[in-house]
């Protein structure tokens, strides 16, 4: 696993072994960053904020950050990928842009900053994708505008919980994102 483009394009990150994180995979990620910087959404990631929900391994934060993004937040609860994420931002020199919370996504809490993207890879089938997205209003987490993209099996339903709008579908291998805002209210 690489990072595909920008200022680390072609660094390896570690993955931790065995089966309970599933990074996102190299082309998958590639096709989202694309639909996000040069496609539909066009969003500019200089000097964005990014929270990576169930970050694992880091990948699309350190992604985002590799393109041009000013700061990640990573959320992750797991010890064995929170050691891994460690090593892979400090391989990337990218501590200073970097913060790491041993959370449950689907707990956050208060926002230590609100975001203006929101990279959300849950464990696949295991319905953790709504109550993240309650966790991110309840909190406080988004920036006004804020594009939040969800990872999930392609075949996967997501209930969509009140106060957002799906904007996109998409599908890419075994992936598919969902692209959502939040809901403006009326």
């Amino acid at each position: 696993m690489r990072i595909v483009a920008g200022r680390h394009r072609g660094a390896r990150l570690e993955a931790p072994p065995g089966e309970a994180t599933r990074p996102t995979s190299d082309r998958a990620r590639q096709a989202l960053f694309d639909t996000l910087t040069g496609g539909r959404f066009d969003i500019d990631l200089d000097d964005a904020i990014v929270l990576d929900l169930f970050a694992g391994t880091g990948a699309l934060g350190l992604e985002a950050l590799s393109r041009g993004a000013a700061r990640a937040i990573f959320v992750e609860k797991d010890r064995a990928a929170l050691a891994v994420l460690n090593r892979n931002i400090a391989h990337l020199k990218a501590d200073d842009r970097s913060l790491v919370l041993a959370l449950d996504a689907t707990r956050l809490g208060r926002a230590r900053e609100a975001a203006s993207l929101v990279l959300m890879d849950p464990p696949y089938r295991q319905g953790l994708a709504g109550p993240a997205l309650q966790a991110l209003l309840a909190g406080g987490w988004l920036a006004p505008g804020a594009l939040i993209v969800v990872e999930q099996a392609k075949d996967e339903a997501l209930e969509l919980p009140p106060g957002f709008d799906l904007l996109e579908d998409r599908r890419y291998g075994a992936a598919r994102f969902l692209f959502l805002r939040q809901a403006v209210p009326e």
